[in-house]
């Protein structure tokens, strides 16, 4: 197609901005840094909707009237999915059955093939206790695991043409069109589990490698067909690699068991894009002190933008703004201060929305799903406040 005949369609080029709806800019000024441009208004996550509706949330409020009550922005983001997230993108999944009933409590294994310990009766609402994982050698993965990632099942493509339909109608009005994936160490972890994958790394690395291998022809396959019919503005990857003092792996380990997979995969995806001048961003999900991590991620992969930034485990999102003033940031909202008193919510908001909207590049939410023990009067004061300073 020449140059003269491309079409901004949000696939060949990008869309027009005077095409994109008002909530679409917002986020494309995030996404380009631009100083002093309104905030993006969105959330993180919930843990308190009942809470809150003991307090007064109407029970069956749908998802546009809590946008309206806590002026949220409408979407502008389209995720594709296909790729997993918390754990890998299984076809088939294991068959969620109890294994052993313990009285007051159960063993199920789950859909990701890890054994858990359950209350009876009760699947969510708590953190589970897994008590074993699928991959232990190479024979389990091989017997067990493997084969339900094989980039080949038809399943995979279900409603393959309807699904990118909607992803290009989303393109032509300017949305980002997001690749989400498991990353290598989130993906690790549910195979094998978070201890024994520690261990793993030094003592079997070449069933490390076999699994990095088959989560990157997965993915290489999956973006193929997707990049078919649309260009990505982002790779999104699911990473939770920190804990509440920094990595729990290694930078060494991080360029040996991930880098050299995130980067062929990377560079495969630029390749193959149909807009082939627009930038690929890249995003890292990741709790707990990622700070360490930033620096790798960046010489590495190209990092572009990290969320949510947990306070608890000592991200500033102000001085990570300072230090890395072209990075795209989303979180650094402390949820325990959501649940003191309104000053306290105003000497937070005050001291991180107006530097970091001068700034660009932030989006303010929760540094995770926003808990129980925030009062709904507190969380509604918060977001007034996100409208006065991010306006």
């Amino acid at each position: 197609m020449s140059q003269t005949t491309i079409v901004a369609d949000g696939v060949h080029a990008m869309a027009p901005r005077a095409k994109m709806p008002d909530h679409v800019r917002k986020m494309r000024d995030f996404y380009a840094r631009k100083p002093g441009a309104p905030l993006y208004r969105a959330e993180f996550g919930y843990y308190c909707m009942e809470a809150w509706q003991e307090q007064g949330l109407p029970k069956n409020a749908t998802w546009e009237q809590l946008s309206w009550l806590f002026h949220y922005d409408k979407g502008a983001t389209h995720g594709l999915g296909q790729l997993g997230w918390c754990e890998a993108a299984f076809e088939p999944a294991f068959e969620v059955k109890v294994i052993e009933d313990r009285g007051a409590h159960e063993i199920v294994q789950d859909y990701a093939g890890r054994h858990v310990l359950y209350f009876k009766g009760r699947r969510d609402g708590f953190m589970p206790e897994y008590v074993n994982h699928p991959v232990k050698d190479m024979r389990t993965w091989e017997r067990d695991v493997k084969w339900r990632l094989d980039p080949a099942t038809p399943a995979r493509f279900a409603k393959l043409d309807e699904r990118m339909k909607h992803a290009a109608a989303a393109a032509a009005e300017g949305q980002i069109i997001q690749q989400g994936l498991i990353g290598g160490y989130m993906y690790l972890r549910s195979l094998i589990g978070p201890e024994a994958l520690l261990y793993m790394f030094y003592d079997n690395p070449t069933l490390i490698h076999a699994c990095m291998r088959t989560w990157l022809e997965l993915a290489d396959a999956v973006t193929t067909r997707h990049q078919q019919y649309v260009t990505f503005d982002e790779a999104y990857l699911a990473e939770d690699i920190c804990y509440n003092h920094g990595p729990l792996i290694s930078p060494q380990m991080m360029r040996e068991f991930l880098t050299p997979y995130y980067q062929q995969l990377l560079t495969n995806i630029k390749r193959r894009q149909i807009d082939r001048p627009r930038h690929l961003f890249v995003q890292i999900d990741t709790d707990g002190f990622a700070n360490p991590t930033i620096p790798v991620y960046r010489e590495t992969i190209g990092m572009d933008y990290m969320s949510p930034f947990e306070v608890a485990a000592g991200c500033d999102v102000v001085e990570i703004g300072r230090q890395c003033p072209d990075l795209l940031i989303r979180g650094g909202i402390d949820k325990r201060v959501l649940a003191q008193t309104t000053k306290d919510i105003d000497r937070m908001v005050e001291r991180i929305l107006p530097v970091l909207r001068e700034r660009g590049g932030y989006i303010p939410v929760c540094d995770h799903g926003v808990p129980a023990e925030v009062p709904l009067a507190n969380y509604l004061h918060y977001r007034k406040r996100c409208v006065e300073l991010g306006a």
